[in-house]
């Protein structure tokens, strides 16, 4: 567990769920794509809680007169260097509220990511970002992060993917 400002940074549990899914949600109404989110609470709880999860998050709480509130999330997973032969996390969405940015809570739970590396040997810290969330952009250079520029990220969803599999072997 890591400490920003007045806020605690931890691993998920199932109580969070309704939250995490609620930020999710934020996110892509942030990023444009709110018609492209369908994910469910339950989707979520089975993802993250199922006897060997592939998927693990961690979020920021802080204190309010009603109780604690968790007001970013950071939803993550394994991936695996063939190049290192060793592992490394993959950051699939990183968020905090509008309101609760600038404290310090999205480098914490960076932070948190990092040591989770380090402490397991992985290699690695990934992530994506689109190119006019030229905050989010500024803010990762800050910390170091490098732009992989001479990498183009391609998805295979919906009717195409379908296609490409009615020719697989079987």
């Amino acid at each position: 567990m890591i400490s920003a400002p007045s806020a605690v940074v931890r691993r998920a549990t199932e109580a969070d769920v309704a939250a995490i899914t609620g930020l999710i949600y934020e996110l892509a109404e942030y990023e444009k794509a709110r018609h492209e989110c369908t994910v469910t609470p339950e989707q979520i709880t089975a993802a993250l809680f199922e006897p060997a999860p592939a998927v693990f998050a961690h979020v920021v709480e802080v204190p309010t007169a009603d109780g604690p509130q968790v007001v970013g999330t950071a939803v993550w997973f394994r991936n695996f260097s063939t190049w290192d032969g060793v592992h490394g996390i993959y950051l699939e969405d990183l968020y905090v509220t509008p309101e609760h940015r600038g404290a310090g809570y999205g480098k914490a739970l960076l932070a948190t990511l990092a040591a989770e590396c380090v402490d397991n040997g992985y290699t690695r810290l990934a992530w994506s970002v689109l190119n006019w969330n030229t905050p989010s952009i500024g803010f990762y250079e800050s910390l170091g992060a490098v732009a992989q520029d001479e990498w183009t990220t391609y998805r295979l969803s919906g009717a195409p993917l379908a296609a490409l599999a009615s020719h697989a072997p079987r």
